[in-house]
């Protein structure tokens, strides 16, 4: 996908890891402030070795830099991530819209004190379908699981 000045390709393991992982990280500790800045360390390095190469990621660049990415497992969005300086210029609006063309019905989960997040997803259609009071880890971070469906 393209438009004049965005570029959305394929991930490319061989040059995409470590720009991502810093975007994950960066664009994690404005989002998740209460999970703590060491243990998003420690999830980094997940990201890196697991999530990234395991999954079907679309990256955002701008003049050839990565500036945000999607990573698909099928229909959920393990992760949607857009560099701190680049939000708001509709970079989430455009992968999510890559996404939703490829698979037809999405699915994703979410911390709900990332209020523009949820404010994001319920804009793009998504609807809350269920909650849990703790994430993966079984930490105390309640999660909101939320559908799309064209």
């Amino acid at each position: 996908m393209q438009t004049p000045d965005l570029v959305i390709r394929p991930f490319d393991e061989a040059t995409d890891i470590e720009p991502l992982s810093t975007i994950w990280f960066d664009a994690s500790l404005t989002a998740h402030p209460f999970m703590g800045r060491t243990r998003l360390l420690a999830q980094r390095k997940l990201i890196e070795e697991h999530y990234l190469p395991n999954s079907e990621t679309w990256v955002a660049c701008r003049d050839g830099v990565p500036i945000g990415f999607i990573s698909l497992l099928g229909t959920f969005v393990g992760g949607i991530f857009v560099a701190p300086s680049q939000q708001g210029r509709g970079v989430g609006g455009k992968l999510m819209e890559l996404a939703m063309e490829r698979t037809g019905e999405l699915c994703l989960e979410v911390y709900t004190r990332n209020e523009n997040a949820m404010r994001f997803y319920i804009g793009l259609g998504f609807r809350e379908v269920s909650r849990r009071q703790t994430d993966d880890l079984d930490l105390p971070f309640e999660n909101a699981r939320l559908e799309w469906k064209a």
